[in-house]
Parts: C-alpha cells; sequence; structure tokens
C-alpha cells in the first residue's frame, strides 16, 4: 500500500489543498453538464418573444389545421354543428387558482396561481438590486400562468382525433357553467362529423387539483377508431426564462414531459426529442414542468397505454399524450383524468389525487398514485438534500425566516464538525511549527526540488504530523455546499422567499446587488491569511488570493442562500480558528506524539 508521505507522492500532497478547493468548482460543472441547454431567445424569428394571454379572434383557425408535425396535428374539417357559435369565454375563480376557458377548443385559455410566491422568477440588475436597497419600488413580476396558450396550437386540454374520421383540435364547443348542476365546474359540448364530445371539468373547493372526463359518443352508424390526442401547451416568454449554467446559476426552465414506463421524458429548446419507442407505452402522466411549477394531467384509473409527442421552443412547450381510440357505432368510451396546477411542493404532490378528487371520480384510498413527487429530482443529493431541508423546515417553523434558517443550518453542521476541526487546527499548528526548519531546508535544496521534497516529508515523518490533516473539514464541507446548492434549485419552499426583504427577497435567486458574494470573497481571503500556511510563497499566495476570486466570481449568479451559508460558515470558522488557536496556546496539547517529535525535530536545527 502507498505510503500517503512517501517521497514519491511528496508533490501530489503539495498541490492537495489547492485541488480541494478547486473541486467545488469542478463538482458544479459536472452538475451542469447534465442540464438543458436551451436555443437563444430569438432563434426563430422576429415573432418568436411574443406571447399571448388568451387566444385572439383574429387569430383564431377556424377553419384550419395546425401545423403539420406538431402536437396539435388534428385535421381541420368541414362545418360543425358549432361552428356558429360565437367564441365565449369562461372565468372561474377559486382561492389557489383563476381559471379562465375559451369554447375556442374547449381548453383552458388561463391557470394563473394567486399568492405572493406564484410569480414568475424576475431577474434584476444590479442598478435595480440596489433601487430596491434604497427604497425604491420595482414591480414584481407577473403571477404564475400554467396554461398560457400557444398562438395558433391547441389549447391546454384541448382534444383532437387522428385516423379516418378526424375531429380539430380548435373545434368551437358550447359551454355551460357549473358541472352536473353544481357550481365548481364547467362542461363542454361539440359535435363534428360522426363525433360528440362532452368535456366535463371539475374542481375541490381548495387546492390545486382538477378531474377531466370526457367523453367521445359514436353518432354514425359505422365503428370508428383512431387516435385521440389530449394536449398540453403552454406559451414561454424568454425574459423569465434562462437554462442553468456554471456562471448562470441555477436557471428556471420548462420542459415538456411525461412520465412513460416508469421513466421521466423530457424535451427542453435545443434538445431533440425523445425516441419513439421511448415515449410509448404506460403513461403516468404528462405535462410541463418548470423549475418551481408542475401542470400535469394523469389517468385517473392508472397507467394507460398511448405514446407522447414533444415540441419544445424557445417560446413554447408542448406536449400530447395520444391514446388508440375504438368506438362502436351508437356507442361511448369514457376517459377521466386527473390533474395538477401548482406548486412543486413534495407535500402536495405525495397526496395526488387528493381526498376531494377521489370522491369526486369515486375512487377509494387506493385510488392511482401517480408519483407527481417525483418531478423534484435531487438526484445523487437526494439524501442530504432532505436532510438540510428537514433541518431548516425545523429552524423557519421556530424563526419564521428562511435566510435565519440557513445561518442556524449553518451553525449546526459547524458544531457537527467540531472534533474534526479541533484535530485540524492541531494539526495544522504541529506543522506551523516545523515552519522555520522547512524554509532552511527549500533554502538548503533551492536546486534541487526532488531533494528538496524528499527532506521535507522526511521532516513531516519525524515529527508525525500529517500535512494533510487540515483538509478534512473543508472535504465534509463540499457536499454539503452542493447539496444545498442542488436543494435551493428545487425546493419550492425557499422559492420566493426572502432574508432581508429589501436586498435579498429571493434566497433561490442571486443577490443583485453582489454585496453577498462581495463579503463572502473578503471573508474567505481572511480565512486562508489565517491558516498555517504549508506551501512555498507562490502556491500560498495562489491559496489565499487567486481561489478566493474564484470562488467570488462563481457564485456571483448563484443562490443568495448557497453565499449566505459559505459567508456564514467563513465568520464561524474565523470565530472558531481564532478561540482554538487561543485554547491551543493555553492547553499546548500532546496529540498521537505529534508534539514531542516536532520538538525533537525542531531540536535537530542546531
Amino acid at each position: 500500500m502507498n505510503d500517503p508521505l512517501s517521497p514519491q507522492s511528496n508533490d501530489s500532497q503539495k498541490r492537495l489543498l489547492f485541488a480541494l478547493a478547486l473541486s467545488f468548482a469542478a463538482t458544479a460543472v459536472y452538475t451542469f453538464f447534465f442540464a438543458p441547454q436551451p436555443t437563444p431567445p430569438g432563434a426563430e424569428g422576429a415573432d418568436a418573444g411574443v406571447v399571448a394571454t388568451a387566444p385572439a379572434d383574429a387569430g383564431t383557425p377556424a377553419a384550419a389545421a395546425p401545423s403539420p408535425g406538431t402536437p396539435g396535428g388534428g385535421t381541420a374539417v368541414a362545418a360543425n354543428d358549432a361552428s356558429a357559435l360565437p367564441e365565449r369565454k369562461v372565468e372561474l375563480q377559486r382561492q389557489e387558482v383563476h381559471y379562465a376557458f375559451s369554447s375556442e377548443g374547449g381548453g383552458l385559455s388561463a391557470a394563473v396561481l394567486q399568492g405572493s410566491k406564484m410569480r414568475e422568477q424576475q431577474e434584476l440588475s444590479v442598478s435595480q438590486g440596489f433601487q430596491k436597497l434604497f427604497g425604491k419600488d420595482i414591480p414584481p413580476p407577473p403571477q404564475m400562468n400554467v396554461a398560457q396558450p400557444v398562438p395558433g396550437e391547441p389549447l391546454p386540454l384541448a382534444v383532437s382525433i387522428q385516423g379516418g374520421s378526424p375531429l380539430p383540435a380548435n373545434l368551437r364547443y358550447a359551454i355551460t357553467e357549473g358541472a352536473a348542476g353544481s357550481a365548481d365546474g364547467v362542461t363542454f359540448t361539440g359535435r363534428s362529423g360522426p363525433w360528440e364530445v362532452v368535456k366535463t371539468l371539475q374542481w375541490p373547493r381548495e387546492g390545486f387539483e382538477l378531474t377531466y372526463t370526457l367523453q367521445v359518443r359514436n353518432t354514425s352508424g359505422q365503428p370508428q377508431s383512431g387516435e385521440l390526442l389530449v394536449h398540453y401547451g403552454r406559451a414561454i416568454d424568454p425574459n423569465f426564462e434562462h437554462a442553468p449554467s456554471f456562471f448562470g446559476g441555477v436557471g428556471n426552465l420548462s420542459r415538456s414531459a411525461c412520465w412513460v414506463n416508469e421513466e421521466l421524458q423530457t424535451m427542453s429548446p435545443g434538445e431533440d426529442a425523445p425516441d419513439a419507442e421511448e415515449a410509448r407505452g404506460q403513461i403516468h402522466y404528462f405535462g410541463i414542468d418548470q423549475q418551481y411549477f408542475l401542470s400535469a394531467l394523469y389517468p385517473l384509473e392508472g397507467p394507460r397505454a398511448g405514446s407522447c409527442t414533444f415540441t419544445a421552443t424557445p417560446t413554447a412547450r408542448q406536449i400530447a399524450a395520444s391514446f388508440p381510440l375504438s368506438v362502436n357505432a351508437g356507442e361511448t368510451v369514457t376517459l377521466r383524468f386527473g390533474g395538477y396546477l401548482g406548486p412543486k411542493d413534495p407535500d402536495l404532490l405525495a397526496v395526488v389525487p387528493g381526498p376531494d378528487v377521489r370522491q369526486a371520480a369515486g375512487l377509494g384510498a387506493a385510488a392511482f398514485h401517480p408519483q407527481l413527487e417525483g418531478s423534484v429530482d435531487f438526484g445523487i443529493w437526494a439524501v442530504i438534500c432532505k436532510i438540510l431541508l428537514a433541518v431548516m423546515k425545523f429552524f423557519h417553523g421556530l424563526t419564521g425566516n428562511w435566510g435565519v434558517a440557513i445561518i442556524l443550518l449553518t451553525v449546526v453542521v459547524k458544531l457537527v464538525l467540531l472534533p474534526l476541526t479541533y484535530r485540524s487546527m492541531v494539526s495544522m499548528e504541529e506543522v506551523k511549527k516545523l515552519q522555520p526548519r522547512m524554509e532552511e531546508i527549500r533554502k538548503k535544496y533551492a536546486d534541487n526540488r526532488e531533494q528538496q521534497n524528499l527532506e521535507i516529508m522526511k521532516l513531516y515523518q519525524e515529527a508525525k504530523v500529517n500535512p494533510l490533516g487540515g483538509c478534512l473539514p473543508l472535504v465534509i464541507q463540499m457536499p454539503v455546499w452542493i447539496a444545498l446548492f442542488t436543494a435551493l434549485r428545487n425546493s419550492f419552499d425557499i422559492y420566493g422567499e426572502p432574508f432581508i426583504g429589501p436586498i435579498w427577497r429571493d434566497l433561490t435567486y442571486k443577490d443583485p446587488t453582489y454585496l453577498l458574494p462581495l463579503a463572502l470573497g473578503v471573508s474567505m481571503v481572511i480565512t486562508q491569511k489565517m491558516q498555517p500556511q504549508m506551501m512555498d510563497a507562490a502556491q500560498a499566495k495562489i491559496m489565499t488570493w487567486f481561489l478566493p476570486i474564484v470562488f467570488t466570481g462563481t457564485l456571483l449568479q448563484y443562490p443568495a442562500g448557497l453565499s449566505l451559508y459559505i459567508f456564514t460558515n467563513n465568520i464561524l470558522s474565523i470565530a472558531q480558528q481564532y478561540g482554538l488557536r487561543k485554547w491551543l496556546d493555553r492547553n499546548k496539547p500532546q496529540t498521537g506524539g505529534g508534539t514531542p517529535a516536532v520538538a525533537a525535530a525542531g531540536g535537530r536545527r542546531k
């Protein structure tokens, strides 16, 4: 077995501290290798950034088919029984969601989430950050609309039929408010060719769930078959979307998503659509998955055989789930879906479908669970992320402030690592006592680097000192940093939560004033200067100045919550080093025979 203190490994040991400090950045790069990269806004022409809030009469293709090859792929038909009806729009307001519907396609024209946290993530400039710091009001971002229609494409919850007797996705429906005689839904009724379609949407009085019952009747005298498509699309404003990157923060990206065959398939701008075979099978749910929000439909009776078609452009995400359809003459086929349009809160997602939905659908406690909580993906850091979030939730319950919860989390981690920190400090202080002797060796063998390293390693061995002993706390802290970053980029609990309102208004977003990352950089320089130097002057300079600059530059675009944790950790480290050094000076501990050996090594300097 190789001895880590042997002369042969000397060079790598002298550079290990430098490598460990950079590994945080390297791991972040690795994480972002798997992040989707969007096409730059505007890549599809000058009109690519236009986002419609609802279908306009002038832009509604009443007799035109959706573009070939898109999820809207139904074919236009001749006039139908409802074609002469004027377009009608209906609004229904719930405590959590304000819904709007259009008879043009019989779907959602808006689903606006309510509440101060249910907003788009606004990117502030440096000047806007300082304006808020000095009390100037900046207009808040708009409320999150998870059903923003894509111009010229099927509305969310629209249906179409492809095959021998097609049904267009833009069919005009009659609307009846009050589903099944109640006041908690709407019913759409439309006819085209042999098809009569009745769509019923209902909601519980509270929450983000819905039920969607689809009845397709064959009014002809012949059997009819084809593919039934259920559409969900959402227009995207590029001003509120950016991909994650090493120097670009956590990102805020929406993806077309389909959970099929026990695996989540997604598509973002710039990515190829999932392979046709991968997107075909037992569908658990489908919809639009955003960083902190989810719009999803799922078969209420359990996974259903079908396929998903994905579309993703810089200004739109679309998904269409296709199911085989076969209806005998005069008969009706009924499909029932549950839906969730709201935040990616694991506690809410884990209980979908809720008791009100199960009761409305006539399902028992053993109803199909679509596993929507799987959309909150912590990756390989899941265990650490959940522990950190549990600790922060506990402190948030005590203090009511997530920033204070992060500070208290830092204190807890520091206390847990205190024994390791103590041993690290002892090791570094023993190395510090060897510095005069090491300087003599460097001067004596200035022209022979190999012999210089050999003599220094001998000195370490004689003194029974491990020069790498000071690295252990840093090695343990790095997974905590990465897991906290992962938690911040996925946890709706912390999304939109402030620390100090005017400055750090969202701990999952960067500090727009850059004050916190800069303070972090200064604290890191102080921490490095307090460390006993175990390297030559050039390497020590890199550790003291270059690495803090790299960390500061990297964290400028990272969540303020991560900068707050590392800054607090540095301040505690400074206080800890100062206190432990004073304690060591008073008590002069004898650990592992190291100190006497150092004295013996020092005695040979004569």
